[in-house]
């Protein structure tokens, strides 16, 4: 009976299974994904229409989602590539002729492509439409075009699209059973003046491509579907608004919402109506007492689940949403009741595997992922708006965004842009709006136009009454808009140039930017702070196995080789990284340290490899380290708690008072009351010599002074590199500082060398006679024809052939620490604040006519488009005779500049020493030759 029974019931399985197969056949898939291969065909004379082409079937192939450029489609690039961004003097500068011939074409400015297209492409695949979705709406949606479509189905025009940021969706009506054609046309020009230069557009960052990227689609609807969801939760009431759009037709359509958290149910379901006139429903879902808020410290997603039942079948859609309340108050940001100082970078559209946007969540998780282990909570999207993937992924790690609209233009004058910013605003709000961590809506970058500020003060005023979830904003950079909730300035920045606080006055830690931010009333962001140059990392280059080839890397290589200096490279990116990372440190905690300043955004923690190769990131263009600093450190001086010493100076005699003020930056989430800071004064070799404590309440949401270190060093007898360091007690926050004490009686030399200040007769016969020369010659060093070489502490601000030549044109310096003319001037073979006398106003050594095996004492490190071996000290035997030559200024004002004095106390210590024996012997009308 029992084996009776079992076949029975097996029986029965089978034949439920069997009628569920064939049930399941009947069934048509409700969406059909477009991805896989496309019939193709180039239209660069713009031909198309005219002569039908969507009537046409083509004979290429594609695969989609992706570019053309992507699979060797387009044309090889050469002097006439029509390029989409300015082209600075690439395409005159004699320095770079070898790379304008043909069979060589390299562009030194950006990253170079393989293949190149600017024009109109066509794309076409059969589509085959099942049984069931005949009499009903059908979406085919494409999630990234770059950048204007045209749909045609079965040789019949569709409809057109313009949107650049977010997807483009088509809405067929009653198709038939059975095989379709859709033929796409792609307009990658820019016929919306958006700016050439914009990242949303431009072949400096992402490149200027032409297909289709994300999820492609085809989805059948109900009669009646979801249009659009946005959701306004208020933490205060516990509650969710909802508004809620539909198109198409139903009978007694039911609107259903629920809610989860972490996959659990949530809320009270609610069912709301639909109005009949306008297909919209509102309603509020209460959450009762227990919410998670959303922000950079408890980033909480919920979903939010709608279903629209119809006679015909279900529309669903899920919805990510946040419980938070980013706002101003006063001169600073809250998020929740908490203040918060946003610790931003830009994300420029830099993607060199594929030269367009990532559009799944991996790569987005490694880049928001790297910005919080090296301290930020915030990234500026500068002229451009990410894809969902980056929108979720931010949700999900707690990270506060800033959109722009895709505009680096000119704006207010009337043109066909004004209205399209506009448009493309809604778009994104529309799209993107319910995410909790879309913060910020600017038009996008630094604008031009003579109306600009009526325009995009009235473009806020509408976002403002559209939309209360996030905060706006006109122009980053400029212009000041009164009535913005927030404004990207560039007067809270250290900025480049020659006399900016890095180069003026004495070493020191206690200037910041509270003069500027009196003249305004809205919360200030330092716009694009940094934008400190490093030496390339030709190692890279190796990397580039995408779209988007370093070939400007190769030209940088190539020159550095024809100058002798092929060993040096590794040597110049480290000594210039340790550089580029103090004048960072020096630029954030000047932002942290200035009352009511509300944040900043640097320009940039990744290399910016475009608009002549701006190498500004403390990581590479692939979010990776460059081996000189690494985020433990960095978030020392950037982090949401970082302790603060106003260091009236750095340098002092052993005869002075150290009198600092130490002062935290504390943005955590909760304060803290009698929190110990301790500090340390400590040598190189790690010997504590001073040491100290304080107890101070630390209150949420600002600058807390804490007290003041005092120390002075009577017992240090000899040049000393000292490092000061504060810890708040029992957590992870520290920072710390390199000061240098120097006796102020310094020892007498016994034997003084002869000095001179260029090479006339009597320093020629000095030389020739035996004797030691010490040669000062700062301000008789003849400069190269092509420009005069200008010398500071901080490095190249961007790159030199954007910035017309802007100075400074050298990197700092390197050097071998233990060399025997350094005995006396401790340093690590790169520019600390010790070298900022020495540096600033001195006269870069060219060496082009040296042998190029030499190798000066102390370079200054130059420029990676000139790759000239430059010096600031360096010895050679003349004659009998031997001859150090120093471009520094050692003779002026040495009792305020106490760098200047010990170092030229340390090379005539060498120069009195049997260690003064130079190796090589340089022609004596060489070394002339260096004089004016």
């Amino acid at each position: 009976m029992q084996n009776k029974m079992k076949r029975i019931i097996i029986q029965i399985l089978i034949l439920t299974i069997a009628l569920s197969a064939f049930a399941s056949d009947k069934v048509p898939k409700k969406t059909i994904s477009l991805a896989g291969e496309w019939k193709f065909a180039l239209d660069e004379k713009d031909i198309g229409n005219s002569e039908k082409w969507y009537k046409k079937s083509f004979t290429e192939r594609v695969t989609l989602p992706g570019s053309l450029q992507e699979q060797g489609k387009g044309f090889d690039v050469t002097m006439n590539t029509p390029w989409t961004g300015d082209t600075g003097h690439s395409a005159t500068d004699p320095k770079f002729a070898k790379y304008r011939v043909s069979g060589n074409i390299k562009v030194p400015y950006w990253l170079n492509p393989d293949k190149h297209y600017v024009g109109v492409a066509w794309y076409q695949k059969s589509i085959e439409i099942p049984a069931g979705w005949e009499n009903r709406p059908v979406e085919i949606q494409f999630e990234r075009t770059h950048w204007e479509t045209t749909l045609y189905l079965d040789g019949e025009k569709v409809g057109d699209k313009n949107a650049l940021q977010t997807p483009h969706r088509y809405v067929l009506n009653s198709l038939k059973k059975g095989i379709h054609i859709i033929t796409l046309r792609v307009d990658n020009r820019v016929n919306i003046d958006v700016g050439k230069n914009a990242h949303s557009v431009s072949d400096h960052t992402q490149s200027n491509w032409n297909g289709l990227i994300g999820k492609m689609s085809i989805t059948a609807k109900t009669s009646m579907y979801i249009d659009d969801i946005q959701l306004y939760p208020d933490i205060e009431s516990k509650s969710v608004k909802i508004e809620a759009t539909v198109k198409g037709s139903a009978k007694k359509p039911t609107l259903r919402f629920y809610a989860t958290f972490n996959g659990r149910k949530v809320g009270k379901e609610i069912k709301l109506a639909i109005n009949p006139q306008t297909n919209k429903a509102e309603g509020v879902m209460l959450f009762g007492e227990d919410i998670k808020l959303w922000s950079e410290f408890t980033p909480n997603v919920y979903q939010m689940h709608s279903t629209l039942e119809t006679s015909d079948g279900a529309d669903s859609r899920s919805i990510d949403f946040g419980f938070r309340n980013f706002k101003t108050k006063g001169m600073m940001f809250e998020i929740n009741g908490l203040t918060t100082f946003l610790r931003g970078t830009l994300e420029c559209c830099i993607f060199p595997y594929t030269g367009y946007p990532a559009m799944d969540k991996r790569y987005w998780e490694k880049i928001y992922s790297t910005c919080k282990d090296y301290g930020l909570n915030h990234v500026r999207f500068h002229s451009w708006c990410p894809p969902k993937a980056a929108f979720q992924v931010a949700d999900s790690m707690g990270i506060y965004l800033m959109v722009e609209c895709g505009g680096w233009a000119n704006i207010g004058d009337g043109n066909p842009q004004d209205e399209w910013f506009k448009e493309e605003g809604d778009r994104i709000l529309k799209e993107y709006g319910n995410h909790p961590s879309f913060c910020m809506l600017a038009y996008g970058n630094e604008p031009n136009g003579k109306n600009q500020v009526k325009y995009l003060s009235e473009l806020v005023d509408y976002w403002q009454k559209k939309d209360n979830r996030r905060l706006y904003t006109g122009g980053a950079g400029w212009p000041y808009v009164e009535n913005a909730d927030f404004n990207a300035w560039y007067d809270t920045r250290i900025s480049g140039g020659l006399d900016n606080a890095l180069n003026t006055g004495l070493p020191r830690t206690d200037f910041d930017h509270r003069a500027p931010l009196m003249k305004v009333k809205t919360p200030m962001i330092g716009h694009e702070i940094g934008q400190y140059c490093v030496y390339p990392n030709f190692k890279e280059i190796a990397k580039y196995t995408g779209v988007l080839k370093a070939k400007n890397f190769e030209i940088f290589r190539e020159t550095l080789q024809e100058s002798g200096l092929a060993d040096m490279s590794e040597k110049f990116l480290y000594a210039s990284g340790k550089l580029q990372a103090i004048c960072y440190k020096a630029d954030i905690e000047a932002a942290l340290r200035t009352p009511g300043q509300a944040g900043f955004q640097l320009l940039d923690l990744h290399d910016f490899p475009g608009q002549g190769s701006a190498l500004v990131g403390v990581l590479d263009a692939f979010w990776d380290s460059k081996g000189y600093i690494y985020g433990e450190e960095y978030r020392t001086f950037c982090n949401q708690v970082v302790p603060i010493v106003r260091f009236p100076k750095l340098i002092l005699t052993n005869e002075e008072t150290l009198d600092a003020k130490l002062q935290v930056a504390y943005y955590a989430e909760k304060p803290m009351t009698n929190a110990g800071l301790s500090w340390k004064i400590e040598t190189r070799e790690g010997k504590e010599i001073k040491n100290g404590r304080f107890t101070a309440d630390l209150p949420q949401g600002g600058l807390c002074d804490v007290g003041v270190i005092k120390a002075s060093f009577p017992q240090i007898d000899k040049p000393t590199q000292l490092k000061v360091t504060v810890q708040v007690d029992n957590t992870p926050y520290h920072n710390s500082w390199n000061i240098w004490v120097y006796p102020a009686k310094q020892s007498s030399i016994s034997k003084m060398p002869h000095i001179a200040h260029t090479m006339d007769n009597v320093t020629l016969e000095k030389l020739q006679n035996g004797e030691n020369v010490l040669l000062l010659a700062k301000g008789n060093i003849a400069f190269p024809k092509e420009c005069e070489i200008k010398v500071a502490f901080s490095p190249i601000f961007w790159n030199t052939a954007w910035s017309g030549n802007q100075p400074p044109h050298t990197l700092g310096i390197y050097c071998e620490a233990n060399h025997p003319a350094l005995k006396s001037f401790p340093n690590d073979g790169y520019s600390d604040y010790q070298w900022r006398d020495l540096t600033i106003g001195s006269d870069a050594i060219v060496m082009k006519d040296f042998p190029k095996e030499f190798r000066p004492i102390i370079y200054l490190i130059d420029d990676w488009f000139q790759n000239r071996k430059l010096g600031l000290l360096f010895e050679t035997k003349v004659g009998k005779g031997k001859l150090l030559v120093c471009s520094s200024d050692l003779e002026s004002d040495l009792n305020t500049r106490l760098s200047a004095k010990q170092f030229k106390q340390s090379i005539l210590e060498y120069m009195a020493s049997d260690s003064f024996q130079p190796k090589d012997e340089i022609d004596l009308n060489v070394v002339k030759g260096l004089f004016k």
